[in-house]
């Protein structure tokens, strides 16, 4: 058996985030192909993250700055290791390499951090986002880190893009790796909720994440109104992990403005909705409840970020619409006509079963890994800039390391 390191920025909670379901996806992935999985992150435990050693995952507490990390995984000797984010492999990925120097190295970059930055930065001053936002420390530093790994699993098409057509890395570093699910089938559809049985709209997302944020505060200050104004009883949930006390401050029933806070489970609660809205005014990646409301049978409203490079050429399941006045009209539209909606709820179908089916991509995906594997030697030969960027963050991080580990013994 092979043995996978896989080094988290926190433990994956895949209730609460799109970036827990990821990664337990990609662990599944490995499972069902006989690697032995060890997870370790430095984060603390929280009370929503998965039961790994449940299906088989050891779990290993880390710590940052600590030569402790070194002898840890000289000895579990692993044949892959797997960074989730950038953060991690900075913090982590010259111990790797100087400890484990045949380990293959692959980041997970959940979404690009560069990208979600600079159209937050564009959004919060009023402008249209430009390419050459693109250019920032936060970006320096996530391509230096795709650079410096031997595989990089980017999630959206339009990421792959941005990454070999404007930053100009080689396509040999990049692996497009969506969400991994399961093929909606004819049992899935008789389990949902017909349009008569599901009422209310639905909101959902973790309240940590900015996009997330301020989707609701557009949804209470410009949307949800002109939706009331035609449906007046209407009912708005929205849900979400980690909801802070401002969030709990827009809870108002005679609104209709239902603040739930977090969904013990997140697909009962989409299931019993009879139309999603996901107003997302800046982001990256492709979206998580997006594809919980198609596997759901919800239909659903979002915006161009919020669909972006999940639908490829194919009809989407509802509406994608940028303003305001068209989100609201189109969410009254979809919660009324039900032919409308019957077939916004078809189209989900085919976009899981076309574009995220595990079953178009495990294989795959595998497959690389292992060709990778066999073929390490002269795969960075090939990558000069990596090993570049290797060497001086080797040195830099090793020094600033030892000189905070040094700190810490004195304090």
């Amino acid at each position: 058996m092979s043995l996978v390191l896989v080094i988290g920025k926190v433990w994956p909670e895949p209730a609460s985030s799109a970036a827990g379901s990821r990664m337990m996806e990609i662990i599944r992935v490995f499972l069902s192909h006989k690697y032995d999985v060890v997870f370790a992150s430095a984060a603390n435990d929280s009370a929503f993250m998965a039961d790994l050693e449940s299906i088989g995952v050891k779990k290993k507490s880390i710590q940052l700055n600590d030569v402790s990390f070194d002898s840890f995984v000289k000895e579990l000797n692993p044949a892959i290791v797997l960074f989730d984010r950038f953060t991690s492999e900075e913090q982590f990925g010259w111990r790797v390499a100087e400890q484990c120097p045949h380990a293959l190295r692959i980041l997970d970059t959940e979404d690009l951090h560069c990208l979600r930055a600079a159209r937050h930065k564009a959004f919060k001053e009023k402008r249209d986002f430009n390419e050459v936002d693109l250019v920032s420390d936060i970006a320096k530093r996530e391509i230096a880190s795709i650079y410096r790994c031997d595989l990089s699993l980017i999630i959206s098409s339009v990421e792959m893009k941005i990454l070999t057509d404007y930053f100009k890395v080689d396509a040999s570093l990049l692996y497009y790796l969506p969400f991994l699910l399961e093929k909606i089938i004819e049992e899935n559809e008789k389990r949902w909720p017909d349009f008569s049985e599901r009422s209310g709209f639905i909101s959902i997302g973790n309240f940590l994440h900015e996009p997330n944020w301020d989707a609701v505060l557009y949804l209470k200050q410009e949307i949800w109104p002109l939706i009331r104004k035609k449906l007046p009883k209407a009912e708005l949930f929205i849900y979400g992990a980690y909801p802070s006390h401002k969030v709990f401050d827009l809870h108002n029933p005679k609104e209709g403005f239902l603040i739930k806070g977090r969904a013990e489970d997140a697909k009962e609660v989409m299931s019993k909705a009879r139309v999603c809205i996901a107003p997302l005014r800046f982001g990256a990646g492709i979206k998580g409840k997006l594809a919980d409301a198609m596997v759901c049978g919800t239909p659903n409203v979002t915006t161009d970020i919020g669909a972006e490079a999940m639908k490829e050429s194919l009809a989407w399941s509802g509406e994608i619409k940028n303003s305001a006045a068209e989100i609201a009209e189109a969410a009254v539209e979809l919660y009324v006509q039900e032919d409308t909606w019957k077939e916004a709820q078809q189209r989900g179908i085919t976009l899981i079963n076309t574009l995220f089916a595990k079953e178009n991509f495990e294989e795959d995906f595998i497959s690389a890994i292992s060709n990778l594997q066999k073929n390490l030697d002269e795969h960075r030969l090939k990558n000069f800039t990596g090993a570049m960027l290797m060497q001086h963050t080797a040195l830099s991080s090793r020094y600033m390391a030892l000189w905070i580990e040094a700190k810490n013994k004195r304090d």
